[in-house]
């Protein structure tokens, strides 16, 4: 269904430094997206999905240090200098952070923060005709979000939207340059489950529309399981289990896997007996063996 990736992530490994050496924060990790389809990274906070994606964008701290490799349409986005990366970080590959109020300047219009979106990737951004045009691609963007009365919402500061138009703004934003990647990282976190579900209905109309490759990073299988095809779990900085996203649900093979999902409260789950954590005594169990093919599609760490 999905024959030629778009990006092709082999064997990154990202380590900072520390007081006996270097950390690993991500470790070994390697898959692919093609183009139109949506990969989901799932894991618990500190299980690396986050670094993983700002290695993509090459948006690391200086300290970070990366290896391995990570394809993008043919480019090795670990080996282009600097202003190559620039080129294509906003314009091909574009991200949506995790909160939108740090992400947004609180002292701008969010339409002029749009349009500055648009601006920077063109040559002649300081002319008068490029800052109509930006303004109007903006505009543009608001309505493909369905942001209610766009012209006069693009003149509001963040402060004055509500956090399910700020999280539009921000889907705009990273789309108003019609970009071939996006990385959505936990971008329905700070919503209530209502607003959620509008979001993540958004992202599946405009990744059709656009047919858009996707990474959708999140802490919730039941959120992935809406918008993507393949499923990615990681724990400790490595994946532990990689699939379509139905077989994650109905077979997984993985310990950490079935952990994460017997986590999940369901109408079935006896109201007398506490949620199911994971023992400590199988933290070790969880990161080790290689990544085999259990069957088709399907990897898993044994």
């Amino acid at each position: 269904m999905f024959p030629m990736p778009l990006l092709d992530v082999r064997n990154l490994t990202v380590t900072f430094p520390g007081t006996t050496g270097e950390v690993a924060a991500v470790r070994a990790v390697s898959f692919s997206i093609a183009a139109g389809e949506a990969l989901g990274l799932v894991g618990e906070s500190g299980s690396g999905k986050s670094v993983t994606s700002l290695a993509i964008m090459r948006l690391l701290v200086p300290q970070a240090r990366a290896t391995g490799s990570i394809t993008f349409d043919g480019t090795d986005l670990l080996a282009v200098d600097e202003d190559t990366m620039r080129d294509i970080r906003g314009t091909r590959i574009a991200m949506i952070f995790q909160e939108p109020m740090t992400a947004l300047n609180p002292v701008m219009r969010v339409g002029d923060q749009v349009a500055e979106a648009w601006l920077a990737h063109q040559r002649n951004g300081n002319s008068r005709a490029a800052k109509n045009d930006a303004w109007s691609k903006a505009i543009e963007a608001f309505r493909e979000v369905a942001i209610p009365e766009p012209e006069r919402r693009s003149r509001d500061y963040p402060h004055q939207l509500s956090g399910g138009q700020r999280q539009r703004v921000m889907i705009a934003m990273a789309l108003v340059n019609r970009p071939q990647l996006l990385i959505a990282d936990e971008p329905t976190t700070a919503l209530d489950v209502t607003v959620q579900a509008q979001i993540l209905e958004l992202m599946a109309e405009l990744q059709r529309k656009f047919s858009l490759a996707m990474v959708f990073i999140s802490h919730d299988l039941a959120v992935v399981s809406q918008v993507c095809q393949r499923v990615a779990v990681m724990y400790a900085g490595s994946i532990v289990e990689l699939a379509p996203v139905n077989e994650i649900f109905r077979n997984p093979q993985h310990p950490y896997t079935r952990g994460l999902l017997d986590c999940i409260p369901s109408l079935k789950s006896d109201r007398s007996r506490p949620l199911r954590t994971i023992e400590r005594s199988q933290v070790a169990e969880f990161a080790r063996g290689p990544l085999v093919e259990i069957e088709p599609g399907h990897w898993a760490r044994k």
